[in-house]
């Protein structure tokens, strides 16, 4: 299924002279640079009826025309999975993710994704890039996500997320006691044996964290942690990297140290905690359309408080 796309716009005279791809981006400013550029090559977007290439200039009062279809993006397969949607309006939605629901359909994967799931929900998105994910999160991390449901809120989010503008905040449960706050400034590439894992690696993506202390415990820290980039596993590689990996990880996390003395409940819970202790908590972005800053929280899950307080318990019983 596709959906036809038709925009003319008459080139000012003062964008005369440059490029097509360049006067294409100003002209048409809700599709990528990326996307015009192909529609030109294809001959989706002519001048004066003409087809040219992206480089060539064109003239002031030149006439562009638009004539596109939106392809479906994949051969995915619509389900009928709940989701948890906290916000939605006719450009995106934002949504609590589970703990187990993986995000996009890869290998071991086919089916019974976010992504299936929303295009049960908003059919239209089998048109847009990723069914609109314009970021993820790991299988067994909870908590907020945005989705873009038209091509021109994909572009603005897109947009939002490489300029930094999107501010998304985790809380944390780690091993170790972190003693103050701090930033993480080490780039992540794939580690260079094991090709499932991450890394820090010279000539890794430019990746920033920043965390801070939010409760300290005998032996673990709460933590929230502040992304600044995106990279896949920036929190779980970067707090492994400086010595305090999150509570329950089964890649990066290793054997954790359990204090003398510990309850057997709290032993058994951090023992067999089945998941990376990490939630997505805020999330803040620029609405794509109408350009209003927007701000979502979503409570701590149920087995991350159940470990805060057992371990709230244990620092209680030593004071």
């Amino acid at each position: 299924m596709s959906e036809s796309i038709v925009l003319n716009a008459e080139v000012p005279y003062e964008l005369g002279g440059q490029r097509l791809d360049q006067v294409a981006a100003q002209l048409f400013a809700e599709h990528s640079r990326s996307r015009l550029a192909a529609w030109i090559k294809d001959g989706s977007l002519t001048v004066d009826g003409a087809v040219l290439r992206p480089r060539d200039s064109v003239h002031g009062g030149a006439q562009l025309a638009l004539r596109a279809e939106r392809e479906a993006q994949g051969e995915w397969v619509a389900q009928d999975i709940e989701l948890d949607i906290v916000y939605e309006d006719d450009h995106l939605l934002v949504l609590d993710k589970p703990a187990g629901l993986v995000v996009h359909p890869a290998a071991g994967h086919a089916d019974g994704t976010l992504l299936n799931a929303l295009l049960h929900h908003v059919p239209g998105l089998e048109s847009v890039p990723r069914a609109g994910i314009v970021h993820r999160l790991d299988k067994d991390t909870t908590g907020l996500m945005v989705v873009a449901k038209t091509l021109e809120a994909h572009t603005h989010l897109v947009a939002q997320l490489q300029a930094r503008s999107v501010s998304r905040i985790y809380e944390a449960v780690v091993a170790g006691v972190i003693v103050a706050g701090g930033t993480v400034n080490a780039p992540i590439g794939r580690h260079s044996q094991r090709r499932q894992q991450m890394a820090v690696i010279a000539g890794g993506k430019p990746a920033v964290s920043h965390y801070r202390v939010l409760e300290r415990f005998r032996a673990y820290t709460h933590t929230r942690v502040k992304l600044e980039t995106g990279r896949t596993h920036q929190i779980r590689v970067h707090m492994t990297h400086v010595g305090f990996p999150l509570v329950g990880d089964p890649v990066y996390g290793g054997r954790f140290k359990i204090p003398p003395a510990t309850n057997p409940t709290l032993i058994k819970t951090l023992r067999e905690f089945p998941r990376q202790a990490l939630h997505a908590r805020f999330l803040e972005l620029d609405h794509p359309v109408t350009g209003e800053r927007l701000r979502w929280e979503s409570p701590l899950p149920e087995d991350l408080v159940w470990l805060l307080d057992l371990l709230r318990q244990d620092r209680e019983s030593f004071e």
